[in-house]
């Protein structure tokens, strides 16, 4: 079952050339220092977006923030499975998540 939502999460990945999936343990992709996508260990998917884009997320898609390792990540959203039928509008979203951390004030890594 996990398997199956990590194929479908590397099938949304490679819906654009700009996302890269990262991590073995933790699925994520990252841009400006910044992670925008992530898969838990549930099978489930949580995209990044603004507050205002993400309350409007939430109302549309009948869904709620995402949840985590058992907490709720801020700025994320939870992706309803009902959603994983129209790959081209996840991907959409997927996308606005990517300009939304491309928007923020890059983070420094530490090294």
């Amino acid at each position: 079952m996990w398997k199956d939502k990590l194929e479908f999460y590397d099938r949304l990945i490679d819906t654009n050339p700009n996302f890269e999936r990262k991590g073995k343990n933790m699925i994520y992709s990252s841009a400006n220092g910044y992670m925008f996508s992530i898969l838990n260990k549930d099978g489930e998917i949580g995209i990044r977006l603004s507050k205002e884009s993400g309350e409007k997320f939430r109302e549309e898609h009948q869904t709620t923030r995402f949840k985590s390792y058992g907490a709720f990540m801020r700025g994320y959203v939870l992706v309803p499975e009902s959603m994983y039928k129209d790959m081209e509008l996840l991907a959409a979203y997927l996308q606005e998540s990517y300009e939304y951390v491309m928007s923020l004030e890059p983070k420094t890594t530490k090294k």
